[in-house]
């Protein structure tokens, strides 16, 4: 660290923005060591006499970093209106918020640009800290010492975590596409490692703006990270106290490209210590997903929601990239119109008094092709009372040794009377696919199906000739959805890729399901992930197992189908998201034959949540 910290550094300009504009405003830490600066965006004239509330974010991409230098092509894609001096990635615009009467706070989290301390992203101690900046927000002359936390990503999954711990003056919240469960949405899918997009995230977007970094340092190193997208840009400001170097910088960070590989249980330290309750989390609350983020997002935003101990809360599902719809003017009304009557008392909707429904569905009908936010934008739209869909018909369909899939339990009964097993290789890659898919027949009717869903399967693995006992099965599950002219229909995944409905994930060695959980439900298989769960996978034995998929919504048109692909590693729609490492999907335990076997003693199915015809646009 160095010697001296200093204490010039809090600069204020009236005059040349719209705004006031407060650059690096420090918040001394009693948490833990370090202290953490902020830019600060108000209103003119507020002030003692004219005190406002306030929106703050607490983050690792650099609190003077521009949106235009970070993203460049992202930012030329924003509604102008939210195109600002300050302009900054995923976080609410000050120009558009200043002008409507909210201070907007934007804060380096601690061990990124301007602020001190141990790097240690989505951890009990900078949530911490969090904590202490979201309070001194609402301590500040200028403040009405109301906060609301509004973000999209890491902004918003920063936000479940500090709102559990209940800070002062923390009065709503909208976490706009982040996830709320660090190893189940974005780690360790059913408990497999995502590792790639951690290492893309981590080296590209986080590490490179450290405390300390030198502005002439190598961004870029690693080949496969490389290309477009967000990144430090040369001009982001080094740290003002001085450069550490490399080695002092490595000390004071917790590298997560590191942690998520030599760390598997969620009873280890390393997770364990991210833990906290939703239940704790007390303000009103608008989570907002989308469908399309199903690789990181999705998840969390929906089991926030259900599992938010807020008395107010609601759910809205959005289409698109996750950079973008943030900005949607339609969007932000929404939003604007949420914060006023949570921080400002002036509720034009009915927030407050019960008219606005607890959740707002899009539904994804027809082929409208993937990255086109003004075709999506005709997608309908209608309101529910309660998630899941109290309506919701769980429907069973039946997987067949001819690679059927039917709803009609006799007929797949009627062909699982001998014993058969459909084989693919283990350790598939993106790059060498290895997996095999289920068809329905073209649908009869249009049929809606929106909620969680749910796969069964009688898995067994043997050895290949020469090759090593396998002892663990990975099972990568897709749902794909096929159009009547026979098309895949794809939709706009997270970077604006091509993605199919859902995904889901298991390592059967961690099948083992907490059916005594609070948490679970018959439509979402409740694992805990601990080291005492694991059950080695033994060649000849069949494991029946559940797998969670995550939720999805589509109406499917006369003549469409369902494809249900059972593969043993990432397919097409990973993107970004794949699971490659070839440590935690290492050879010795996985090289082999995968199987799915059917039988009298063996029924494979997939639950679908199916909702009446009649209430569909």
């Amino acid at each position: 660290m160095p010697n001296q910290v200093r204490t010039d550094l809090h600069h204020i300009d009236e005059t040349s923005f719209p705004y006031v504009f407060e650059q690096n405003a420090t918040v001394q830490l009693k948490s833990s060591d370090g202290l953490v600066r902020c830019n600060l965006y108000r209103p003119k004239g507020s002030g003692s006499e004219n005190r406002v509330p306030v929106l703050v974010t607490y983050g690792p991409y650099g609190k003077d970093t521009y949106y235009g230098d970070f993203h460049a092509k992202s930012f030329s894609e924003v509604n102008p209106e939210h195109k600002s001096a300050h302009s900054a990635w995923e976080t609410p615009d000050p120009g558009f918020w200043t002008s409507h009467g909210y201070a907007v706070v934007r804060a380096d989290e601690r061990g990124i640009g301007q602020s001190m301390g141990r790097l240690d992203t989505m951890s009990r101690g900078t949530s911490e800290a969090f904590f202490e900046v979201v309070e001194w927000c609402a301590d500040q002359s200028w403040s009405s010492g109301k906060v609301g936390l509004l973000g999209i990503s890491y902004y918003a999954g920063s936000q479940w975590r500090v709102a559990a711990r209940r800070p002062k003056g923390l009065a709503a919240m909208i976490p706009w596409e982040g996830m709320s469960d660090y190893y189940r949405d974005r780690c360790r899918h059913g408990g497999i490692l995502s590792n790639n997009f951690i290492k893309f995230w981590w080296n590209r977007q986080v590490v490179a703006n450290q405390y300390g970094r030198p502005r002439d340092e190598p961004i870029i190193t690693i080949k496969d990270i490389a290309g477009e997208g967000p990144k430090r840009p040369p001009a982001a400001p080094e740290s003002l106290e001085g450069n550490l170097s490399a080695e002092e910088r490595a000390q004071n960070r917790q590298d997560q490209t590191i942690d998520n590989r030599k760390y598997r249980f969620r009873d280890e330290e390393y997770y364990a210590s991210k833990e906290y309750d939703l239940g704790d989390i007390e303000v009103p609350l608008l989570s907002v997903g989308n469908w399309g983020g199903i690789l990181l997002h999705l998840r969390g935003n929906i089991e926030g929601y259900v599992h938010a101990g807020s008395e107010r809360k609601w759910l809205r599902m959005i289409t698109g990239r996750h950079d973008l719809p943030f900005y949607y003017k339609e969007e932000v009304d929404i939003q604007l119109s949420f914060l006023d009557a949570f921080l400002k008392g002036e509720d034009r909707v009915g927030w407050t008094t019960g008219h606005v429904p607890p959740v707002d569905l899009v539904l994804r009908k027809g082929d409208v092709g993937f990255n086109k936010p003004e075709a999506e934008k005709t997608f309908p739209r209608r309101t529910e009372n309660e998630w899941p869909i109290a309506r919701t018909q769980w429907t069973k369909w039946y997987l067949t040794a001819d690679m059927g899939l039917t709803p009609d339990v006799h007929a797949a009964q009627a062909a699982s009377k001998r014993r058969r097993k459909l084989t693919y290789r283990a350790l598939g890659t993106l790059e060498d696919p290895r997996f095999i898919q289920f068809s329905t027949e073209p649908f009869q009717e249009e049929t809606e199906i929106t909620g969680n869903i749910v796969a069964h399967l009688c898995v067994s693995a043997s050895p290949e000739t020469r090759g090593p006992t396998p002892s663990d099965i990975d099972l990568f599950i897709t749902l794909r959805h096929i159009s009547p002219q026979e098309k895949e229909v794809f939709y706009t995944g997270t970077a604006g890729d091509p993605v199919p409905l859902t995904k889901g994930w298991l390592r059967v060695s961690l099948r083992k399901v907490a059916t005594h959980h609070r948490k679970h439900r018959p439509y979402l298989p409740w694992r805990e992930y601990l080291s005492t769960d694991v059950s080695p996978v033994v060649v000849g034995e069949v494991y029946d197992v559940d797998v969670e998929i995550w939720p999805t919504c589509v109406v499917l048109e006369p003549g469409a189908r369902l494809v249900l692909e059972v593969a043993s590693g990432d397919t097409q729609g990973s993107g970004v998201f794949k699971h490659e490492d070839p440590v935690d999907r290492s050879p010795s335990k996985f090289q082999g034959l995968n199987h799915i076997c059917f039988g009298p003693q063996e029924t494979n199915y997939i639950v679908l949540p199916v909702i009446p015809r009649e209430t569909t646009p």
